[in-house]
């Protein structure tokens, strides 16, 4: 029973991480390309529209994965934020001047430029340094005998192959939130327009870093992988090529702008698929000079009744979160309208 809850909890951990790299991660690549596509103060407007009922309930999935992480696996959850203790502090700082920039652009108009940056830099730290952090664990980090970050703070989590994911978690942002920029904002319009002129460009550029990346991993970080489960690299290798290819296709007319943003979803949740079963069982890899093992649920897992029990309340609770999150977006779905940006 432990071993099943303890792979069952590994596997769930990565279902809220791409819970949020999907809803997050499109309103992040809005944020970070608004100075881009958005002209005017309107178009600005429009922008803010598109994500303003539903950025906060997406950063619940982060929140909620960082909880899951530090209940299942304490000595991961333990290794990673104190490693990445700078880093977390940016993202964090990210995200509250983001929110920030919300509350404050509608009512502060002789400071708008301040929040439309705020807005801007909020939405890009986070897209960043959450595919550097993601790159760290894969390929392995310096730990010590008690499983402790052993390295630089911030500057040592920052190599060649870490700051390639990065960019790769980066430019699926930014392609996600181009899909979404051009789902949302009214038709026609050039604001769509430029949407989709990006759009094209950032996902051939996240599959060119996709690929590079792969190669990087085989080739040079040669991070061991369980062989069982080759099978289902391959397959969501596959599934990401072929939903980005998807993605380009649908995008080609204003109609297929909903399966263009549904397809680079779905490229997004198989790279996060394909981390998991190119880490398991190992929850944060450690260096070859590392005087610690590798942190794996072998030595990371909590109790068996922690386990259960947190088995039992995401049984009920997560049919509510995600029935919040179909009210939700069924309720503002639709492209935003003049008449929407009364207060945006």
């Amino acid at each position: 029973m432990f071993e099943f809850l303890s792979v069952l909890w590994f596997f769930l951990i990565f279902v809220l991480i791409a819970g949020y790299f999907v809803l997050d991660g499109f309103d992040l690549g809005v944020g970070a390309l608004s100075p881009f596509i958005a002209k005017n103060d309107e178009e600005r407007a429009v922008l803010r529209r598109a994500i303003g009922p539903v950025w906060d309930g997406n950063e619940v999935w982060l929140l909620t994965a960082g909880g899951a992480l530090f209940a299942a696996f304490p000595n991961a959850y333990a290794t990673t934020f104190s490693g990445f203790y700078l880093a977390v502090m940016l993202v964090l700082f990210g995200l509250i001047v983001r929110a920030v920039s919300f509350e404050f652009r509608a009512g502060d108009p002789g400071w708008a430029k301040l929040w439309d940056g705020c807005f801007f830099v909020g939405s890009l730290l986070p897209a960043l340094l959450l595919g550097v952090a993601v790159g760290n664990i894969f390929a392995g980090i310096p730990m010590d005998e008690a499983g402790n970050y052993a390295g630089v703070p911030l500057l040592g989590l920052i190599t060649p192959f870490t700051l390639l994911t990065g960019l790769l978690g980066l430019a699926m942002f930014l392609a996600a939130g181009a899909a979404w920029a051009a789902l949302k904002a009214p038709l026609p319009s050039e604001l769509r327009e430029r949407a989709v002129r990006l759009r094209l460009p950032l996902q051939v550029i996240a599959l060119a870093l996709f690929v590079v990346v792969s190669v990087f991993a085989l080739a040079l970080v040669g991070t061991e992988m369980d062989p069982a489960l080759a099978p289902a690299r391959w397959l969501c290798a596959a599934l990401v090529v072929a939903a980005l290819g998807a993605s380009i296709v649908f995008g080609r007319s204003p109609s297929g702008d909903l399966r263009a943003f549904l397809a680079q979803s779905a490229a997004m949740i198989a790279l996060v698929v394909l981390l998991a079963c190119s880490m398991f069982p190992v929850l944060v890899n450690a260096t070859p000079d590392s005087v610690g093992p590798a942190i794996t649920l072998a030595n990371a897992a909590s109790s068996e009744l922690s386990l259960f029990w947190m088995t039992v309340i995401t049984a009920v609770g997560l049919p509510l979160v995600l029935a919040y999150h179909v009210i939700i977006y069924r309720t503002f779905r639709g492209r935003v309208k003049p008449e929407d940006l009364a207060h945006s």
